[in-house]
Parts: structure tokens; C-alpha cells; sequence
């Protein structure tokens, strides 16, 4: 009995520790949630990869599709200088979008930093360009209103003890050779570097709202939490931006305050991503079409229904979109991104009261045929996108009784509840008592996808 007592306590000591072990920091929900308020509310961003790869102008990871050689790729390097670079007008786009913060690539996966850090010289400020281009953007930003956030790839292509794993573009065919290429590279060196750097991203540019790190890939020939030293990097983070919100991209999903948000790219979720059956807060980043950094010749851009019905069908799953730009060599902003922002301005200018603030619908209200609904928890409006315009009536199940007032959203102007119209066989085919019809105008508003405000009692 002695023993087995012995042996219970030892237990519950290493079940202890090893969960004070799995903690970043100590923090309540209640204290995360009001962290994240400010997300949660806004809901939309821009994403911006902007690199010496613009220069090449197909794909931001053109030294790796195309197997270039460091010397053949020193030539965007040698010749960046983006003299039509004005942040400002930037910010002024992103604020007409709708978008209520961003995040730029500070460093992507080539190694070239965007600003001018003390422990690189492959960096901006020694471009033919030669200022530090992030200060610029964040002080750009900041005067829009905008919140800011700092994208930085634990990857690094360029730096001399970065140990080549199966991303790097030296990688090679065969297993046994991974040693040979990566003697005397020391990743402790590298992992030193990468802390240098983040403390410098932390503490010069004044409060950073939002950090994007970008990518673990464990497994055989990859690299993951115990290669970035992970924990060791969030707790730099935490000490020295407390309030900063922060991705999951680092390898410790299992640790209390290693990350905040979960970030599917490339696709629509089919429901809101939940982690041990808790939903958790999401958003998802997408391109407008096929490359993060500035294609020339890339063609399979989004239309403006694609991206109106991504956002509106992420909140409707209590997410967000992080939606990006890739600038030209240049410094400026594709002319197709420009279309598409502004088309996507004008849908947010009439009918933002749908995204910001909103959430995915209490269950009690049923979607109604080819829409998506979304729902201000503090307002209690119901806002229901005619992603297909319904001709004349529109039925609202089980809302009989629940609703105090109806207009469409981008005038104000009065939807009335009436019988459903209609004559002959069939014309009330499925209406039940406690149902709701709308009389809905003909003619469809002048709006890409219209938006019934429902204001509820």
C-alpha cells in the first residue's frame, strides 16, 4: 500500500511538472479574449510579401521552383530599389478595402530583411534602395488608424548555418548527402540570430499588434519546435510585446501562450476550427490569385464574388481573412490587387456593419437557401447575404415572433413581411406556421451581394 502510495505521488509530481512545463505564461480565457478583442471585432487584413523576389516578378519562391544559384539570385538584390515605394498610398487602399489591419513580410524565407537590422547585410538599407523600408510602412500605417502586424520566416535561405532540410532549395535527392552539404553549418548560431532579430522587430518600431511566424515542417529532414528553440522564442516575444497576438506556426500547439490563432491558407474551412473540441479563433490567409509575391504573368485571379463570399463566409464560422497583395519591384500595388480592393471597398463601405463586430449565428436561426448569415452579439442584428438574389419571396424559417424590424442593409430601406406571393399549385409549398416571408424587390439592389439586416427583439 506504502508502495503504490509512493508511486501515486511520484506520478502526480511528473504529471505537475510536466505541465508547468507545457505553459509559455500564465493567462485566463477571459484575459485572452479581451487581448484578442480587437481582432475578433475587425476581421479583415491585408497580408503584403514584398521581397527582393519582385524583381524576378513570378512567385515569391522563384530561387527555389527555378533551382537558382545564390549568385544568380544576388542580382534582386544588387538591383532593388522600389523608387515608387510610398507606403502611404498603401495604407489608404487598405483602409478603402475595408481592412482594419495588415501584416508585411519583415523577412521571408530568402533571409532578406526589409529593415535595417544590425546583425545582416542582407537587408534593405544595403540595396541601391538604402532606407529602411519597414519604418516607413509601419509609421504609414499607423496614421490610416490601421493596426499593424510583422510576418518574419523562422526559414532562411540565405544565412550560412541554416542547416539545408527537404524545403531548402539545395535540397538534395538523397538522404546521405544532407550531411555533407550541411557540415559546418551550426543551427545554434542560427537560432541566436533569429532572437537577435525578433528582439530588434519587438523593440524599435513601438507596439506591434500581431505576429505572424511562418513555418515549422517536423518530420523527417524538416525542422520543428526544437530547432527554432520555439519556447525559448515565445517567451522572448511575451517579455517584450505582452499584448502582441501571435499564430500557431512554431511547432507548440501543446503549450499554454505559444500561440493565439490558427491560420488555414488556401482554402475555405468547412466549420469552425475547433482544437479538443473548443472552437478556437481562426483566420484564414489568402492571394487574390495563385502567388503571395508579385506574379507578372500569373492569371487565375479571384473575381469579386470569390472574395466577397470568403470573407463574408469566414465570419459566418467566427473567422477572419488575411487577404494578400504582392507590390512590384517598384514599390507599387498590382493594378488587378487595386481593382479587386476597390470593387471590394465599395461592397464594405455599404455593407461593413455585416463583417465588423460579427461572429457565426446563434443555431437557433436556419440559413436560408443559397445565403450566409452572420450576427453582432451586441447589437443582436441577424444579417443574412443574398449570395443569389431570390425572386420576390424570401422565407425565414422559424422566425416568427423573433424579429422587431427588416431593411436591406446597404440604404436602410424597408423589407416588409408579408404572405407569400404567388398563385396555383404549389405557391405555398412549404411555409409553416411559425415562418416569416419577405417581399423582396424585383430588380436586384445595386449591389454585388446584397445584405438583409435583421433587427431582432
Amino acid at each position: 500500500m506504502k508502495k503504490n502510495s509512493i508511486l501515486l505521488a511520484f506520478c502526480l509530481v511528473f504529471l505537475y511538472s510536466n505541465a508547468q512545463e507545457k505553459k509559455i505564461w500564465n493567462e485566463t480565457e477571459k484575459e485572452k479574449q479581451e487581448r484578442l478583442a480587437w481582432w475578433t471585432n475587425d476581421r479583415f487584413g491585408m497580408f503584403i510579401h514584398w521581397g527582393t523576389y519582385s524583381m524576378a516578378a513570378r512567385h515569391e519562391k522563384v530561387i527555389k521552383n527555378e533551382k537558382m544559384s545564390d549568385e544568380y539570385y544576388k542580382r534582386y538584390f544588387d538591383n532593388f530599389n522600389p523608387d515608387l515605394y510610398n507606403p502611404s498610398e498603401w495604407a489608404k487602399m487598405a483602409k478603402a478595402a475595408g481592412m482594419k489591419y495588415a501584416v508585411i513580410t519583415t523577412k521571408h524565407h530568402e533571409g532578406f530583411s526589409l529593415f535595417d537590422s544590425k546583425h545582416t547585410e542582407y537587408k534593405i538599407t544595403k540595396t541601391p534602395y538604402g532606407k529602411d523600408a519597414l519604418k516607413e510602412w509601419v509609421e504609414a500605417f499607423r496614421a490610416e488608424g490601421l493596426k499593424i502586424g510583422f510576418y518574419y520566416s523562422v526559414i532562411d535561405w540565405h544565412h550560412p548555418d541554416y542547416t539545408i532540410d527537404r524545403v531548402h532549395p539545395r535540397a538534395p535527392k538523397n538522404d546521405a548527402d544532407y550531411e555533407a552539404l550541411n557540415k559546418g553549418r551550426d543551427m545554434n548560431v542560427y537560432r541566436k540570430f533569429m532572437k537577435d532579430q525578433m528582439t530588434e522587430l519587438l523593440t524599435k518600431y513601438g507596439k506591434v499588434d500581431m505576429l505572424w511566424l511562418d513555418f515549422s515542417f517536423p518530420g523527417k529532414n524538416g525542422k520543428g519546435s526544437e530547432d527554432w528553440d520555439s519556447v525559448g522564442l515565445m517567451k522572448l516575444v511575451r517579455k517584450l510585446q505582452p499584448g502582441i497576438i501571435v499564430n500557431d506556426r512554431l511547432d507548440i500547439k501543446d503549450y499554454a501562450g505559444g500561440w493565439d490563432f490558427t491560420t488555414p491558407e488556401q482554402f475555405k474551412v468547412t466549420e469552425w476550427p475547433t482544437d479538443n473540441g473548443k472552437k478556437i479563433p481562426w483566420e484564414t490567409c489568402q492571394t487574390f490569385s495563385g502567388s503571395w509575391g508579385y506574379y507578372r504573368d500569373e492569371l487565375t485571379w479571384k473575381d469579386n464574388k470569390q472574395l466577397l463570399v470568403l470573407l463574408i463566409e469566414s465570419v459566418s464560422k467566427g473567422g477572419n481573412v488575411l487577404l494578400n497583395v504582392g507590390p512590384t519591384g517598384r514599390g507599387e500595388i498590382d493594378y488587378r490587387a487595386q481593382s479587386a480592393l476597390g470593387k471590394i471597398g465599395d461592397w464594405m463601405k455599404y455593407n461593413g456593419k455585416s463583417i465588423y463586430g460579427c461572429t457565426q449565428a446563434p443555431a437557433e436561426f436556419e440559413v436560408p437557401e443559397n445565403s450566409l448569415l452572420t450576427y453582432n452579439p451586441t447589437t443582436n442584428r441577424l444579417y443574412i447575404h443574398l449570395i443569389d438574389y431570390p425572386l420576390e419571396n424570401f422565407t425565414l424559417k422559424g422566425m416568427k415572433g423573433k424579429i422587431k424590424y427588416v431593411q436591406f442593409l446597404h440604404d436602410n430601406s424597408e423589407i416588409k413581411i408579408t404572405k407569400r406571393q404567388g398563385f396555383g399549385a404549389g405557391a405555398g409549398e412549404g411555409i409553416q406556421e411559425n415562418d416569416v416571408n419577405l417581399s423582396i424587390p424585383i430588380v436586384k439592389p445595386n449591389v454585388a451581394i446584397p445584405v438583409i439586416e435583421v433587427i431582432l427583439n
